[in-house]
């Protein structure tokens, strides 16, 4: 439907339905990480379960740089809605280089549990670190849904489709983006803390 002869009310009724599509996907995503977390918890009880595995530290680093993009996406959002073109495509382009910076942190961190003598898969791997692994693909698979949905969101805005009146690309942006980072720091601190 062509949104430039929606009425006011048709408008605000396809933008709550566009959200509402994305929350029901989103509670998905978060019951399959819920199942992925339950079958960690009951994997503790296994006699190779790793009782001193360290987090390296680009995980750490990576947890701060997904915090971070979210503060430029939020920004990103609160500037097209003031009109400011210039900070707008600062901010999303800001958060699309912290995003890739993320993502081979990600990478960085699976070089430094092989680097302590922890393997994924094959025969020198063990339970604790497929999970890590597992969990951490999982996300970035997800990730990548955000980062494309970033780079189209970046092409709408030099296109000059959104304004103050015309946010809702970059909002629902906005809400994907934050709750990958709400998801990260939530499996960050789970596989930090319960060991």
């Amino acid at each position: 439907m062509n949104q430039s002869i929606l009425t006011p009310e048709d408008k605000a009724r396809n933008d709550r339905s566009k959200k509402m599509l994305l929350l029901f996907a989103m509670g998905s995503m978060v019951m399959m990480f819920a199942a992925l977390t339950s079958a960690f918890i009951v994997s503790k009880s296994r006699a190779d379960w790793l009782k001193d595995f360290q987090m390296p530290m680009p995980f750490f680093i990576s947890t701060a740089v997904i915090i971070a993009c979210s503060v430029t996406f939020h920004l990103a959002k609160q500037s097209v809605q003031k009109g400011d073109r210039g900070a707008t495509t600062g901010f999303l382009l800001a958060t699309l280089g912290l995003g890739i910076a993320f993502v081979f942190l990600q990478f960085a961190g699976f070089d430094a549990v092989i680097a302590q003598g922890f393997y994924f898969t094959g025969s020198e791997s063990n339970i604790t670190t497929t999970f890590l692994y597992v969990v951490t693909i999982t996300h970035m698979a997800h990730l990548a849904g955000g980062l494309i949905a970033l780079l189209v969101i970046i092409y709408n805005h030099f296109k000059q489709k959104y304004g103050p009146g015309q946010t809702l690309g970059i909002e629902l942006g906005a809400m994907y983006w934050h709750f990958l980072d709400l998801l990260w720091v939530y499996l960050f601190l789970f596989l930090y803390f319960f060991k």
